[in-house]
């Protein structure tokens, strides 16, 4: 929407100085974490302003393996930072009054170059002004959520900027994925084969296949409750066929 104000001047690459936070930055990064947020289109946080202190004192201070906090500054006074941890892109706030000025591009053109290989992050699904931001320096849209792991319950998307080799990076989550659904596909079998002996009927029940299909669409809206029913048989199917065997 068009307004009066004059867009923020950009910061000159003179002025702007990126280097690694030290648990001295730390006050100054909560209050740039607490500014950013409550002028961006976010839910309202759950936690209290000191606890944002506590919490950032501990991240800052903590050097484990890809863990790193950055910080942007403008003529010596701390605007904005970025926090990684390994293949993720943690935080990325820039204060208010800096925002658009081009702090924000920097500090995540440096995660990219510390970050070769590629990294996710999440967003809430209201923060359009962040997505867009991300959407314009190349990253994509993974999945979303309905919020329900999130701390404030609301819908979040995951962005992930692919790296240089964007399949690899791409197929390494679809591993990740595939793991995930074999410890869940060995959970439903031997729950099946548990099953088997205390059920008065051995037929097979339609319905409940479809609701359980329903309820995954809830979850998977893009398969759709067709496929996701036609998914749902073929686990059952060989869940019983594994339980027949033993």
């Amino acid at each position: 929407m068009p307004t009066d104000e004059a867009a923020p001047a950009p910061v000159a690459e003179s002025e702007l100085v990126l280097r690694p936070a030290d648990e001295d930055d730390a006050d100054a990064l909560a209050l740039i974490h607490l500014l950013a947020r409550r002028a961006a289109p976010m839910p309202d946080p759950v936690h209290s302003d000191d606890d944002v202190r506590r919490w950032l004192r501990e991240r800052v201070a903590d050097h484990a393996p890809g863990a790193e906090t950055w910080v942007a500054e403008v003529e010596g006074v701390p605007v904005g930072y970025a926090r990684t941890t390994a293949g993720w892109l943690d935080d990325l706030y820039v204060q208010p009054a800096h925002q658009g000025t081009g702090v924000g591009a920097a500090l995540l053109d440096l995660v990219t170059a510390r970050q070769p290989d590629g990294f996710c992050l999440w967003v809430f699904e209201s923060n359009r002004p962040a997505r867009e931001f991300y959407a314009r320096h190349g990253l994509v849209e993974l999945e979303r959520t309905d919020g329900s792991a999130n701390e404030e319950g609301e819908p979040d998307v995951r962005l992930a900027w692919p790296g240089e080799d964007p399949v690899a990076f791409l197929r390494g989550l679809v591993d990740e994925v595939d793991a995930q659904l074999g410890d869940l596909l060995a959970r439903r079998a031997a729950l099946t084969r548990a099953i088997q002996p205390l059920k008065r009927s051995t037929r097979r029940d339609p319905a409940r296949e479809r609701a359980v299909a329903e309820h995954l669409a809830t979850r998977a809206p893009a398969l759709g409750v067709d496929r996701l029913e036609r998914i749902v048989r073929v686990v059952v199917e060989e869940s019983l066929a594994a339980a027949a065997a033993d």
